[in-house]
């Protein structure tokens, strides 16, 4: 049965599902009704889901070889990969996906940040406040059962970029912190240097 978290809850994965060894992290969102008006046109929002490895040692990110986005689907390790962009968000469930295998994540990695950034958000003049039902879910890959589920309900109005959770390690054990914290980067280059 899926557990549905608040901002900074943690969930036990590995420790509550024997057996685990495969996460699916969906991401999802829905655009907000558009506002029209005959002199403007609004592009469709590209939100990006992205997957930054955090090294055990430092706490720090190693570098861009460690972030896993649109530009790099594929960790160097083959133990998280991402299933290709959504330009739009248009559709039911989850408009972006990451797959993480558990027992191939090297032990020199301790947290895996799922972060989502609105592509050339300053560019285009958008921001969260222009997104709605935005969410993160982490389902058992081999039974496709959702184990835990992140809405994101406050108001992000002026924020570009979205610190959504984490997966990290902890005595052993593969654990889910909902983090839901919003930020004005500009892109996944800007959200990753905070994790430098």
């Amino acid at each position: 049965m899926s557990v549905n978290l608040q901002k900074g809850q943690k969930v036990d994965l590995t420790k509550d599902h024997a057996g685990l060894k495969t996460l699916v992290v969906g991401l999802g969102w829905d655009e907000a009704p558009k506002k029209f008006s005959l002199f403007s046109k609004r592009e469709d929002i590209d939100c990006d889901a992205s997957a930054i490895l955090i090294n055990a040692q430092t706490g720090k990110l190693n570098g861009p070889i460690d972030v896993v986005y649109y530009g790099q689907l594929m960790h160097r390790s083959a133990a998280v990969r991402h299933c290709g962009d959504n330009l739009t968000g248009e559709g039911d469930g989850d408009d972006e996906q990451i797959i993480v295998e558990l027992d191939k994540v090297p032990a020199d990695f301790s947290k895996i940040v799922f972060v989502v950034t609105i592509y050339q958000a300053r560019e285009r003049k958008q921001q969260f406040g222009m997104i709605k039902n935005a969410f993160i879910r982490i389902v058992n890959a081999d039974t496709g059962e959702e184990l835990c589920k992140y809405n994101l309900s406050e108001n992000y109005e002026g924020k570009t970029a979205m610190i959504f959770g984490e997966v990290y390690r902890y005595n052993g054990e593969w654990k889910f912190g909902a983090i839901g914290e919003p930020t004005t980067d500009n892109g996944i280059a800007d959200i990753a240097a905070r994790f430098q």
